[in-house]
């Protein structure tokens, strides 16, 4: 229910006014969120296509693709046509609904990541019985979980938005609507809704981190029961999950564990986990897995081939 609301639409100050810096931002901007989809959808259909990618990591790794992009697609074109535009107004409802799916798949994109760390604990610590734990139904199930816990998530950061009352200031000081931004607009105290943002947000981020870095230890210390070739496997699967959870969990960490405080950097560092992270995750994931870049080989060789056929 909002209280006292009269602010009908917000304005977005971005990262820059001055107009030749918002021509490069543009630039930038579309560049990496043209790559974002690029990497992301060709890791979709691949390992939609591939027989050789059926395996629960990859079901997973679907997953993360997925979310990458829709979580880039709920910021990136918004930021892209802000840079050119010298008026940014964005409405109150737009703003509500980029909160809601800024969250939601970023939060997604956090569970899931933490479903990979449960694959590879399967995967390398009770080999033997892998595919009966992490059976197809197992993973569904899992993800619609996911699913759920990131709708949740999502629908409180809501609640919490629409319980402040907005009746003066609309100037947002960022490239996004997001409840740190919008905390400093509320025309009354916000102290307990900090402290609810901390315990949602800030916690999932923390708890989850913790979480995905203890799994990691324990899995690489079970690693050295294993064949060399064996080691080497598991270790660049989980190098680059460990890389992952890095650059994701680092700024958000530092975004949404902390007082309703804000500095310069939170605009480079929103810019950084809602564009530049979804674009170089494709880019780790590929690179390092020799699996996939083969699945992408042959995906390319079948294309050549029909198109020589026609």
């Amino acid at each position: 229910m909002l209280l006292n609301n009269n602010v009908t639409e917000f304005i977005l100050l971005g990262l820059t006014q001055e107009p030749v810096k918002r021509k490069i931002v543009f630039v930038f901007f579309l560049l990496f969120y043209l790559g974002t989809l690029l990497g992301n959808l060709l890791i979709i259909i691949t390992i939609k296509t591939s027989r050789a990618l059926e395996s629960p990591m990859y079901f997973f790794l679907f997953y993360l693709s997925l979310s990458d992009t829709c979580f880039s697609t709920s910021i990136a074109p918004r930021m892209i046509v802000d840079a050119l535009l010298k008026n940014n107004t964005i409405s109150f409802s737009e703003c509500m609904i980029q909160v809601f799916s800024f969250h939601f798949f970023g939060c997604l994109e956090i569970f899931v990541l933490i479903l990979m760390a449960v694959d590879r604990y399967v995967a390398i610590c009770k080999p033997l019985h892998y595919m009966s734990i992490m059976s197809r139904w197992v993973c569904s199930v899992l993800v619609a979980i996911a699913w759920v816990g990131a709708c949740v998530h999502s629908l409180v950061q809501i609640f919490l938005t629409l319980s402040l009352p907005f009746c003066g200031p609309n100037v947002i000081d960022h490239c996004l609507c997001d409840l740190q931004p919008l905390l400093k607009l509320a025309c009354a105290d916000t102290y307990v809704i900090n402290l609810l943002l901390v315990s949602n947000s800030g916690a999932i981020c923390t708890v989850s981190f913790v979480i995905l870095m203890f799994s990691y230890v324990i899995i690489l210390h079970s690693l050295r029961n294993h064949s060399a070739e064996g080691r080497k496997k598991a270790l660049s699967t989980c190098i680059s999950h460990i890389i992952v959870v890095i650059l994701l969990f680092g700024p958000c960490i530092f975004i949404y564990t902390r007082p309703a405080t804000t500095f310069p950097m939170d605009k480079m560092i929103a810019v950084f986990y809602t564009i530049g992270t979804p674009l170089i995750n494709p880019l780790i994931y590929t690179l390092r897995n020799a699996e996939v870049k083969n699945a992408m080989r042959k995906l390319w060789s079948k294309k050549l081939i029909s198109d020589d056929q026609r």
